[in-house]
């Protein structure tokens, strides 16, 4: 026995017929059934696609850019002895020559991220590490000219000023990197237009984070103390009054935002003594040889950079309608006076510069222009941001790794690994060393010690390594005037019981031919990057 159930037409249906309930009269689709029903705060705008692809295209240049072959190899190896060891060095434990140095590994943190993703995702990993690092620097920056002002010119100003004049620094990959992202995502929060109450938590969590990726947080606690002042005296300026100082919400929430900040810093392995370790590597004498603690001068590239941007600055200051605060004063000179005395200080100057440069444009577009006109937000540009975003990810070595996993073929391997460095890197020699193990210690270059380091024969006792700081002073000087071929060169390797000298060619010619001078001395290795000599009585 069969029921048949009659088709009932439901309210709805008896209501608005199939045939106009989606179309409209003339048979075109019914577009005022379509409702946009995105949240206002996840609408975006196409000024916000245009930023987001660029950003973008910046996120995917950084991800293919050869990782370099310096510290960040050192650092590499500090992450797997801490992972190895579950707990943070005390001693300086890869040299032999600064066994027993006391060693404080602010960076600890960012070391062992780092090697966790090269462990996992090899290469690719610390590029995409790289890429984030870069692109939530200048998204901080441009997004955050952008709120102020509507101005999406300025805002991209904002974004090429600051990598155009930082590119030399941030080029090489160091836990550096993060300290940045601390240092803006604070100087966005402190120069915003209101000060908000949830600044006063989010600021010293950021500074309990920051002291345990690198210890550039004095930098950020600086900028905190410049700023706290800069705002009292703006407001003694306009007021005549102390009473009216103290009385200021911003001062009294920037001074207890920077209180609790320099308290949050002692949430780190060695509490106290991050301050002192701070201040110590800042005036170790074996730093006055390296460039990148040199004075920066217009003879350095990176120097002429500065100086294009501080013109810049003069110039939108002297168009600006906007007032120059005492905290813009402060905190610009102030960073100025340091980047003077170390030209690496410029990779915090820079953001700020860039910072202002773009507030100052839109507020001189404004004046002379008019308010740029916002394009209607919707959801349509959040998808397309959306898009834009996982097209960044995806067509990126890390991107292709994580969607399609890591290759299996051990040639398909090193292809990858070769691409993704340094072409300086010395891969060839280091796997000669593999193949015959140094014995005893072993004489190496400055610039190539974290790689020898990292990919070398387990145990290699090199000489120095990047962190040049925890080397004995007495063995950098030897170290300097063996490196250069410099008299009783030969008398200071015995002395170190040297049997193996590993060189990069570049820099090193007089050492390398006082070298095959010597009866001493066999070169057993070349390639066109480095050499390697082996004493042919090696000394047990």
């Amino acid at each position: 026995m069969s029921t048949i159930v009659k088709d009932v037409a439901s309210p709805t249906d008896r209501e608005f017929p199939v045939e106009t309930k989606y179309v409209t009269e003339n048979g075109q689709p019914n577009v005022a059934l379509l409702q946009d029903r995105t949240p206002n705060w996840l609408k975006a705008t196409p000024s916000v696609v245009w930023l987001t692809l660029v950003l973008g295209a910046l996120y995917i240049y950084s991800n293919v850019l050869p990782v370099w072959h310096t510290d960040l190899w050192g650092h590499l190896s500090y992450g797997r002895w801490i992972m190895a060891h579950h707990a943070v060095p005390q001693t300086e434990p890869l040299m032999p020559l600064a066994r027993g140095v006391p060693f404080v590994d602010l960076p600890w943190l960012s070391q062992v991220l780092g090697y966790q993703m090269i462990e996992a995702y090899g290469v690719p990993g610390i590029q995409f590490l790289n890429g984030l690092g870069l692109v939530l620097v200048a998204g901080l920056l441009s997004f955050s000219v952008y709120a102020r002002t509507g101005n999406l010119g300025a805002s991209l100003v904002t974004l090429v000023t600051f990598y155009w004049g930082t590119y030399q620094q941030i080029l090489v990959v160091r836990p550096q990197l993060a300290g940045l992202v601390c240092f803006t995502a604070v100087l966005c929060m402190v120069t915003s237009a209101r000060w908000r109450k949830w600044y006063v938590v989010a600021i010293p969590v950021i500074f309990a984070l920051w002291a345990n990726l690198h210890g550039s947080f004095i930098v950020g606690l600086a900028m905190l103390g410049a700023m706290t002042l800069g705002r009292a005296l703006d407001v003694f300026r306009r007021t005549r009054h102390l009473k009216f100082v103290f009385a200021d919400r911003g001062v009294r929430g920037l001074l207890l935002t920077t209180e609790l900040s320099a308290a949050a810093v002692l949430l780190n392995p060695y509490g106290v003594a991050a301050y002192a370790e701070v201040f110590a590597v800042s005036r170790n004498v074996n730093l006055q040889s390296l460039l990148e603690w040199d004075a920066l001068t217009l003879r350095m590239k990176q120097g002429q950079a500065a100086f294009a941007v501080a013109l810049a600055l003069v110039l939108m200051y002297r168009l600006s309608p906007r007032r120059v605060t005492l905290r813009e004063g402060l905190l610009l000179g102030g960073l100025a006076v340091g980047m003077l005395w170390h030209s690496r200080m410029i990779v915090w100057w820079m953001p700020v510069a860039a910072y202002y440069v773009g507030l100052h444009l839109a507020a001189v577009w404004r004046e002379w222009r008019g308010a740029p006109v916002p394009g209607r937000a919707g959801g349509l540009w959040t998808v397309v941001t959306l898009g834009i975003a996982w097209i960044a990810f995806a067509y990126t070595p890390f991107g292709m790794v994580s969607v399609h996993g890591a290759p299996k073929d051990p040639r398909v391997v090193e292809k990858k690994f070769r691409s993704g460095v340094s072409p300086l890197t010395p891969i060839d020699l280091t796997d000669y060393l593999n193949r015959h193990p140094p014995v005893g210690q072993v004489f190496n270059t400055y610039e190539w010690g974290d790689y020898l380091q990292w990919a070398g024969p387990k145990g290699i006792q090199l000489f120095v390594n990047s962190h040049a700081h925890l080397v004995p002073e007495l063995v950098w000087q030897d170290y300097l005037a063996i490196s250069r071929g410099t008299v009783n060169w030969e008398d200071k390797l015995d002395r170190y019981g040297v049997n193996t000298v590993v060189l990069e060619l570049e820099g090193r010619d007089v050492f390398i031919k006082e070298l095959e001078k010597s009866t001493d001395w066999e070169k057993k290795y070349s390639d066109n990057k480095g050499v390697v000599f082996v004493r042919k009585k090696p000394i047990l």
